[in-house]
């Protein structure tokens, strides 16, 4: 397929156009499927810009080998490039990857963990100046040597890379407009003709184009964008919006550190905490904005892959801070009052995270609930299993636990505290009451109904002993109370149906047992009885069975069965009792006895 490809990109109109001139032939190359073939097959599929630089590498020492264009052999001597020189469109393509070997390179150095120091900054913008130089040597040579499309596209790619140098230098935003404009503008009409494949690419890099247009405007000042619009927008995927994304990352990176200078408490339970540490400020912050995101006007619209995403980011966030504030208290010193503050503000971000937590298990939940009594669809999606949602009430059992643990610990507790681990307590008698709920079905499904129903009915006591708690107290979220009241009536129907399903099952006992005692066949003339591998030696068939048919091998019976075993004889002596043997005692050894021996009978 990349060779089809290829090969359609480099097609040259030769003599066979009817338009070209047989002296002076325009050569053809689709640009943009050339570069986005070859993109999506080295590397950039997954991001890897390192791979798909080595590939430009290796692809123009091809090139150079097969137009014997090299530089010498042990002196290095420059060829130009110029329009005498382009005889065939491998020149053209030549040029082409040289831009996009440097436009790589830059990019490779941009996705750096830490981002590129001072050194390497300027090496990036140097290796971008490289890649406008030969895209703009590029363009000259296609309206001079290609047809107009060519000359269109190469046009476009030299504007984009123009667009993305400025974009990386920040400066003159109204000329990086301009060039992502014109790129644009080339690629809207390319995209309404030509095969489908090419239609397709163009749209792509239009919609890739759109936000760096958009962020453009947004530095002159032209629009109102607002921040949650630019992550909106930064969440989008391709090659050409990784420089976006990291400028967009500096930027809110640099915003952040600005809102945080005025960020010098953290409120948690009626207490107030000081935050003496900028880049716990930083991350504080950046944990609370994504917190909006979650819990703003726009959450309900937000789908729950976006909403996990954005509990991890939440997570990472506030893991960030509470090792800033660790290493804080490492380096604290002797001072108490210093330490009792840090130490209180890591147990209200530990909170607050434990909190976040919840949240997420509970989304988990409904998840899951989702997919429990869904079949499969065309996607063929994994259907959730009751287990699956016991193991989650477990999580969510052991997370209130964890949480009313960590606000109960302190000697001096305040009234919002003491209400705050009362509410811990009460959310897990609810949890407790929906995990009893599906450790049922799972017995149910297994078809243990004695269990089962023992369950459903545990489930349904622990539903209405929530269900009162809850309300005695003020406050409490309707939809939770909502929640317990369907759970008490699925546990009262459910435990009905095991009820009925189990005397029904009872029933058929000695139906079920008399029809298997009739199939019983103590001849087994009715039934085809394979003979087994030791007792057709001198056949010749197979005692393993087709490798296509899952039969059992029959070579011998196992546990193999019990056979007579002849033993010794027993021999009976009967003539022993009736016979009188002689007496023995004159052949006796007598003792002698002395005289002293007499006296003593």
């Amino acid at each position: 397929m990349a060779k089809e490809n290829e090969a359609i990109a480099m097609e040259v109109d030769g003599p066979k156009s009817s338009n070209s001139d047989p002296i002076n032939p325009r050569f053809s190359i689709n640009v943009l499927q050339l570069l986005k073939s070859a993109q999506m097959q080295h590397g950039l599929r997954h991001g890897d810009y390192a791979r798909y630089r080595r590939y430009c590498t290796a692809r123009l020492r091809r090139l150079y080998k097969s137009l014997k264009f090299t530089h010498g052999r042990g002196k290095y001597t420059r060829r130009a490039i110029n329009e005498s020189t382009v005889t065939e469109v491998r020149y053209l393509h030549m040029v082409l990857y040289t831009a996009e070997r440097a436009w790589s390179h830059a990019m490779e150095k941009r996705q750096l963990l830490d981002g590129p120091n001072a050194k390497q900054r300027i090496y990036l913008i140097g290796r971008l100046r490289k890649a406008v130089k030969w895209a703009d040597l590029f363009s000259r040579l296609c309206a001079a040597k290609g047809d107009s499309r060519t000359s269109l596209e190469a046009e476009a790619y030299a504007s984009y890379m123009n667009g993305l140098l400025l974009f990386e230098q920040d400066r003159n935003w109204d000329t990086a407009l301009k060039n992502f404009i014109s790129a644009r503008a080339v690629y809207e009409e390319l995209g309404k003709y030509g095969a489908l494949e090419n239609q397709v690419f163009c749209r792509e890099r239009v919609e890739e184009l759109e936000p760096s247009i958009r962020y453009c405007r947004h530095k002159i000042g032209e629009s109102n964008l607002k921040t949650s619009e630019l992550l909106q927008i930064g969440e989008m995927d391709g090659p050409a919006l990784d420089l976006f994304k990291a400028k967009l990352e500096a930027a809110m990176a640099e915003a952040r550190s600005q809102q945080a200078a005025s960020l010098t408490e953290f409120h948690w339970l009626g207490h107030r905490f000081p935050i003496s540490n900028a880049k716990t400020r930083v991350a504080i912050l950046k944990a609370q904005e994504l917190e909006k995101d979650l819990h703003g006007p726009a959450a309900d619209s937000l789908p729950a892959e976006k909403k996990l995403a954005v509990f991890d980011k939440i997570f990472t966030a506030y893991h960030e801070a509470r090792s800033f504030i660790r290493s804080d208290l490492v380096s604290a010193g002797n001072a108490d009052s210093v330490k009792d503050e840090l130490n209180g503000l890591d147990k209200a971000v530990s909170a607050v995270l434990g909190q976040r937590t919840i949240e997420r298990n509970q989304l988990l939940v409904s998840i899951a609930k989702s997919k429990l009594t869904r079949r499969r669809d065309d996607k063929n999606e994994k259907v959730t299993k009751p287990e699956e949602l016991v193991r989650l009430h477990d999580l969510l059992l052991q997370n209130t636990a964890d949480l009313s643990d960590l606000v109960s610990s302190g000697r001096d507790r305040k009234p919002e505290e003491v209400a705050f681990a009362e509410d811990c307590v009460l959310r897990s008698t609810a949890f407790r009451a929906q995990r009893c709920f599906y450790l049922a079905k799972s017995y149910s499904s297994a078809g243990k109904r004695t269990e089962a129903y023992v369950l459903y009915c545990h489930a349904r006591s622990l539903a209405e002993n929530a269900l009162k708690k809850f309300q005695t107290v003020a406050g409490t979220d309707e939809v939770t109370i909502k929640e317990l009241k369907t759970l008490y009536n699925e546990c009262r129907a459910n435990s009905c149906i095991e009820h009925a399903t189990g005397i029904m099952e009872h029933e058929k006992v000695s139906e079920n047992l008399s029809k298997k005692v009739s199939t019983i066949s103590l001849s087994g003339v009715d039934k085809k009885v394979e003979k087994f591998l030791l007792e057709k030696l001198d056949v010749y068939e197979s005692a393993v069975g087709e490798p296509n048919v899952k039969s059992v091998p029959r070579i011998e019976v196992f546990p193999p069965a019990f056979q007579s075993t002849p033993r010794n004889p027993i021999v009976l002596d009967l003539a022993y009792n009736c016979i009188d043997f002689p007496s023995l005692e004159n052949r006796m050894k007598k003792d002698k006895k002395g005289f002293i021996s007499r006296l003593w009978r």
